[in-house]
Formats: C-alpha cells, structure tokens, sequence
C-alpha cells in the first residue's frame, strides 16, 4: 500500500500503479474488463486494417505513386499506436494495473505519444498535399517521390521534437487514469507540467487541425468553381457532393479522436482544483487509440483504387487485373470531369478520398 495524490478523485491510501490491480480504489474490476475488450478488438481490427494497406501498397505498383506514400507512413504509424499502445493497455487491464514498471511506462507514453502524432501530422500532410496538387498555389508543380519522402520525414521529426522532453525533464510520461496505460502527464498541474501540456496542443493539434481545415476548405473552393462551370455536369456535381461529404467526415473523425485529449488536457491546466474521475480521465487515451481501427477505412478502403486492389488480394487475385486498372482509369476520369488537370506522381490529382 502507498500514498498519493489525488488530483482525479482517486483516494488517498491505493495500491500503487506498478504494485497490483487497481479494482476496487481506482474504478470496479468490470470496468477494467470493459476496457480490455474494447482494446483487444482495437489489436484485432487495427493490425488487420493497417496491415492490409501496406501488403497492398508492397503488392501493387500502381498504388505506389508519391502521394500515397503518406498513406503508408500513416499505416504504419497506426500500427505501432497498436503494438506499443492498444496491445500493452489490452493485458494491462486484463491484470488492472501497469504490469510492466516505470521504466516501461515511460518507454510506452514516450512510443504511444511519438507514433500518435506521426499518425496525426500524416493526415495535415495528406491534405497539405492535396491542397497543393489541386489547387495548385505553386503553379504547374509536379509533386514527385521526393518530395512525399520528405513529408514523411517531417512527420517524424516533429513528432520526435515534442515528445522527447518529458524524457528531459520537462514534463514527465506517468500512468493515466486506470493506470493501465501511460502518457503525457496533465494530470497534476504545475508550471512544467502545464506549458509542456500547452506547447503540445499548440504544435500537435491546432497547427495540423488549421493544416487541415484551410487544405480542404481550399479544395472545395476549387471544386465548387469547376461545378459551377460545368452545371449540366453529373459527374461533376456528384464529385463535388462526394467530396464535401468526404470532407466533413474527415475534420470529424479527427476531432472525435484527438477534442477530448485536448478539451481534458486545458481543463485540467486551467483548474488545477477540478476533480475527474479515473474512468472519465481514461478516455481521450482509448479514443486516440481507436483512430487506428477508422483511420485505413477513411483513407484508404473508401478509394476505389485501394479498394479494388484490396479484394483483389483478399480474393487471392480473383478480382482481375483489368478490374484494378479499370478502376484506376474509371478515377481519372472522373476526376478530369471536374476540369482539374493532371498531377504529378501518377494521378496525383485525385480527388477521392485517399
């Protein structure tokens, strides 16, 4: 037995993080379960998903043009959220506690955190990319291999920037909430704990969420001006509806992942008197972590390209080949219609959802 703080309503006199289960003075043992049964369908599906992207992506040459690069490094990225994240929280919570140490809990918090924002950083690159594809602000640009290996180099090295301080001293990575999982500490307040807490929602949330709305407000702009040129257009019209659709659903899925991360975070920083409770503070981790299950299905299965080549794989090549490339043709063209010339990288203009 020790003592600790209580910053979120837990009682005083616990068993410590690293000691033993939790249950019953953090949260009751069916909530632990509960938990355990949402991450572990989390390892299922995400592994399966992100997985699928990168065979497909190894398997298909056509799928390999530079803007989809940053559809790999986003797999990839989810898939270590899987491995270092939703893995190790899905047998914690079957133990109800942090089995692994303190050394491993900040190994965990520092990869969780480091593959989290690479995953975020590559969805602002993908529409940054789209943005300068269709919209073209640098002219008749031609986006080549290059230049997709840098956007995810950036993605790396950002996100290696602001999460190696809590290693340094500034801020610090400890269990969160249930004590199953690890990560940034915003929970006990304090001028280090807080500016870090602040910094990181500056560089890791509002500047890719800003990224990502002015990225694809502008392509809607330049889409809503090629429909209204071609009006008589079905085509046109139903590629600006699909997009739009497309669109919102996007900027949603990242805040119903990343809002209550950031909303608990400022909450806390701002009062460092409030009182939330364990299970509550839990939340914005697993629903980081779920965004690796939606992510590959807004992306990338909801292309037709990818997902073509997808069932083909699946199908063990009975979907042909003439259907993969038909595909292909069937989204250039589709894409010409709205009058947006050609890109780089092998239909670099494509306006579909990956």
């Amino acid at each position: 037995m020790g003592f600790s703080e209580s910053p979120l309503g837990v009682p005083n006199l616990t068993i410590g993080p690293f000691d033993g289960p939790q249950w019953p003075h953090i949260a009751p043992r069916g909530t632990y379960v509960t938990v355990a049964t949402l991450m572990g369908t989390v390892v299922i599906l995400a592994s399966f998903m992100n997985g699928m992207v990168i065979l497909v992506s190894v398997r298909y040459k056509r799928l390999r043009s530079p803007l989809n690069y940053i559809l790999v490094n986003l797999a990839m990225a989810d898939l270590m959220v899987t491995f270092f994240g939703s893995t190790i929280s899905f047998s914690n919570n079957i133990n109800g506690y942090f089995t692994l140490g303190q050394t491993m809990c900040q190994f965990e918090g520092f990869m969780v955190s480091l593959t989290g924002i690479v995953g975020l950083w590559s969805l602002a690159i993908l529409a940054f990319e789209r943005y300068i594809i269709i919209c073209k602000p640098m002219g008749d640009f031609r986006f080549q291999q290059r230049h997709a290996v840098w956007g995810c180099l950036f993605t790396w090295i950002w996100a290696l920037v602001w999460t190696m301080p809590p290693l340094l001293g500034w801020s610090s990575y400890v269990p969160e909430g249930l004590r199953t999982s690890c990560g940034p500490n915003w929970y006990t307040g304090g001028s280090n704990n807080n500016s870090y807490v602040v910094a990181l929602l500056v560089t890791c949330f509002m500047m890719p969420l800003s990224l990502i709305v002015f990225s694809y407000v502008s392509l809607l702009v330049v889409l809503r001006a090629a429909a209204q040129q071609q009006k008589e257009c079905q085509t046109t019209q139903r590629a600006e509806r699909e997009v739009t659709r497309m669109v919102v659903v996007m900027v949603m899925a990242f805040l119903i992942c990343w809002l209550p991360y950031t909303t608990f975070a400022l909450v806390v920083a701002v009062d460092k008197d409030i009182v939330i409770h364990p299970t509550l503070a839990s939340m914005p981790s697993y629903f980081s972590k779920t965004a690796t299950v939606y992510n590959p299905i807004i992306y990338v299965f909801m292309n037709k390209q990818f997902r073509t080549c997808l069932l083909s794989t699946l199908c063990c090549g009975r979907v042909s080949e003439d259907e993969v490339t038909s595909s292909t043709s069937s989204t250039r063209s589709r894409t010409e219609a709205t009058t947006l010339s050609e890109g780089g990288g092998g239909g670099g203009n494509r306006i579909t959802p990956a």
